[in-house]
């Protein structure tokens, strides 16, 4: 996995600090050139994982990076500090890396993103352009960016569309891709983008509910030719879950895809 390429990195105007990811001049786009290697050629229908949560506890992001194969997308949140060793981990098993920015979701203040830098539908446009300028500075390298944020899904501004429009049509003016976490939302325009199917751990939380969770979703990708699963968090119990389930994809005639394969082009001009 490529390291962050300074020529798909800007100053974030002043007085803001850090970098925004952009489109090269030469053209070269982030969710192209950070995004992790998969043969386009496979018939075998695809399975996708989101494992989100990374950079909030060191020790289960670092453990996600190394044991859970290079298929497995994870996802930083914006509000973790001190990343570059587990994003450099991550780089090092091939896995491509989502951005988590914070959304206002359903159940909002009891479900509190932190307002502080969430985007949320009593801003302006400009106003919460500038938060998500502040997440996308956050890190580098990542191919998109997620609503997923750890229990929350950033339901309430990804449904006015007046405001979600603008933040997807900022993401495709900078080369991103975008993961939705709201379980079979429809495609979005704009943007480059894919719905989640399957929550692997919402709660309740118990090793035979994730195995159900893991066996529907390899029955969805059967069905339908490709299927994306969400982890939350990385907790140990889950991981050691994931990676067992993961050796026996091929087995079942599947093949783990990262997010950058499973995508789909943005799906035309909201209807009025």
């Amino acid at each position: 996995m490529a390291d962050p390429d300074p020529a798909l990195l800007e100053p974030n105007p002043p007085p803001a600090k850090g970098f925004l990811p952009r489109i090269a001049p030469d053209g070269r786009a982030p969710m192209h050139e950070y995004a992790a290697g998969f043969d386009p050629t496979s018939r075998r229908p695809r399975v996708g994982l989101i494992v989100g949560g990374i950079g909030m506890n060191a020790a289960n992001s670092l453990d996600a990076a190394r044991r859970l194969p290079g298929g497995v997308t994870l996802a930083v949140s914006a509000y973790a500090t001190d990343v570059d060793r587990i994003l450099a981990a991550a780089r090092i098993a091939q896995h491509e890396y989502l951005l988590e920015v914070p959304m206002e979701p359903q159940g909002f203040p009891a479900n509190d993103p932190d307002d502080r830098h969430a985007l949320m539908t009593s801003l302006s446009q400009t106003e919460n352009i500038g938060r998500l300028h502040w997440a996308l500075s956050r890190i580098a390298g990542y191919v998109g960016v997620t609503n997923a944020f750890g229990t929350m899904r950033g339901e309430r501004l990804s449904g006015a569309a007046d405001q979600f429009d603008a933040v997807l049509k900022e993401l495709a003016s900078r080369g991103l891709l975008f993961a939705d976490a709201r379980v079979g939302a429809p495609s979005l325009p704009f943007v480059w983008n894919r719905a989640v199917d399957i929550v692997i751990d919402d709660d309740p939380i118990t090793a035979d509910i994730m195995d159900q969770r893991l066996t529907a979703l390899a029955k969805l990708a059967q069905e339908r030719g490709s299927a994306l699963g969400l982890v939350s968090v990385p907790r140990p119990m889950t991981l050691e879950h994931l990676a067992l389930w993961i050796g026996t994809l091929v087995q079942q005639g599947l093949v783990l895809a990262p997010v950058s394969a499973l995508t789909e082009p943005p799906g035309g001009e909201r209807a009025p």
